[in-house]
């Protein structure tokens, strides 16, 4: 998930906008990392997993997470790839 951060004019700022959406996808049953752009201030790559017997529930999960975000005004998702290993 390639994603651009408005309200980060500064690295500092920008993990703390990060950390405020992993502490809100908390209550999911999902695990988030910062794949790339690290050393840019108003961009984030976030790469979100989770795993369950089927796919539906991964799916249900992973749209939930995806919901959230897009509910977030400081993060704009622009870019979003799937990927499911059976």
């Amino acid at each position: 998930m390639d994603c651009k951060i408005y309200d980060a004019h500064s690295l500092k700022e920008k993990r703390h906008v990060l950390k405020r959406i992993l502490h809100q996808l908390r209550g999911l049953n999902i695990s988030v990392s910062e794949l790339d752009h690290q050393y840019l201030w108003q961009r984030t790559m976030l790469g979100l997993v989770t795993v369950a017997n089927a796919r539906v529930p991964c799916e249900r999960v992973i749209d939930q997470a995806i919901q959230l975000l897009d509910q977030n005004l400081r993060i704009e998702c622009l870019n979003i790839d799937r990927e499911w290993y059976d």
